[in-house]
């Protein structure tokens, strides 16, 4: 059992919100907005309101009917702060404003206030990224807040346990732990996915996403799923993009390479949280989850989630299989840097399958890794490398 102290709680947050708020600091110096995305409790109001303490500013939660009402003119009320930060919360609750926000930014311009206007968080990023890219496009900077990761904590293994919600990583015990991941996933079934006006049955629901955490890591197959679940193909593509929209679910799409191979063109699906596939799945602990069939690809699932939080913009990256079997479970194209294959093991004597040695050779990758929750790092074969995870993510950085 893992157990945090309070002042160790306190410690570890404070050091992340640092972290966390130089990142923010150095894009409000250059862009009039700043959005941030990401899952509802990962820590963007917390944030936002350490970012908006430092300097004179307004705060609007839109989930609040007395702030929404404080927008009914939206020009009138936000250009009389024309020099405060204007951080709204939930912004998608009002995709009216984002046609507004340009005409005001663009007004502020020319009174010299060019940037540091108005932070925007936001929970579902299809729908904000829809409303907000056309209006302003220029004239922002988009920001996807992960849960917390291995570059950001100590203890590895108590991450993977637990995930990387806030809340939950540092709860006192993994008891109390477990039992804020089920809370959460209750209130986002029950209340918070219905306040976006989507009229989704919550069990209806939660056995989608306990499905895709058993079947973590694997080939998306729309209408098997949708068999097992007694609905069509179609409402299982629907829940789909609702989850990957919210941040819970990723598809991994299958990479495209220019070979004289049939490759498999399904994404990989997973829940994107460690901790909340061993929730939706009942594993209470660390011994619990080792001796469950979901071990494996629960752990390849947490390195490739941190691998692509540490990666840089734009990064490029999908999966590699072809119908003979050849397969690596990700490659990433790297601006600059160049094409970079990676396999995920559980073992700490981790050896490379005749798959990646085929996939090596297919894609000549500039760098191949292994990852392994080992911390050494050291040369597997020519071209490849076993290494931590926390020192690829370093190198990704």
């Amino acid at each position: 059992m893992y157990l945090v102290n309070s002042a160790y709680n306190s410690d570890i947050a404070s050091m992340i919100i640092r972290h966390r708020q130089f990142q923010i600091d150095k894009l409000l110096s250059q862009f009039p907005v700043v959005v941030l995305l990401g899952a509802r409790q990962v820590g963007k109001t917390t944030l936002a309101r350490v970012l908006a303490a430092d300097r004179d500013s307004v705060y609007l939660d839109l989930e609040s009917a007395s702030d929404r009402a404080k927008l009914s003119e939206p020009r009138l009320y936000l250009s009389a702060h024309i020099d405060r930060l204007v951080v709204l919360d939930e912004v998608q609750r009002m995709p009216e404003l984002f046609r507004e926000l340009r005409g005001i930014i663009d007004e502020g311009r020319w009174r010299g206030k060019k940037a540091g206007r108005f932070l925007l968080l936001g929970s579902a990023s299809g729908s904000l990224l829809r409303q907000s890219s056309e209006s302003l496009a220029g004239r922002a900077a988009y920001v996807e807040l992960y849960p917390f990761g291995v570059l950001e904590t100590t203890g590895e293994e108590a991450l993977w346990v637990r995930g990387g919600f806030p809340d939950s990583f540092l709860a006192p015990n993994d008891e109390a732990s477990l039992t804020w991941r089920h809370a959460f996933i209750r209130t986002l079934l029950e209340r918070d996915i219905p306040g976006f006006g989507l009229r989704i049955p919550a069990e209806s629901l939660r056995r989608f996403w306990t499905n895709l955490a058993h079947q973590q890591g694997q080939l998306l197959n729309a209408t098997r799923l949708a068999q097992s679940l007694g609905v069509d193909a179609k409402t299982v593509t629907r829940y789909l993009d609702l989850m990957s929209d919210l941040f819970y679910v990723r598809r991994l799409p299958s990479w495209h390479a220019n070979v004289k191979k049939r490759l498999i063109k399904a994404p990989k699906t997973y829940v994107r949280d460690s901790g909340l596939v061993h929730a939706l799945l009942g594993i209470p602990g660390r011994e619990d989850l080792f001796g469950h069939p979901v071990c494996g690809s629960s752990w390849e699932g947490f390195v490739i989630e941190n691998i692509l939080a540490a990666a840089p913009d734009h990064v490029q990256a999908g999966f590699y299989r072809t119908s003979a079997g050849t397969e690596v479970d990700l490659v990433l194209n790297l601006p600059g840097r160049g094409l970079w294959a990676i396999e995920v093991k559980r073992s700490l004597a981790p050896k490379p399958s005749r798959g990646l040695h085929h996939a090596q050779q297919d894609l000549a990758p500039d760098r191949t890794f292994i990852v392994y929750p080992g911390m050494e790092c050291y040369p597997v074969r020519e071209n490849m490398e076993a290494i931590s995870l926390g020192e690829l993510c370093r190198k990704l950085q």
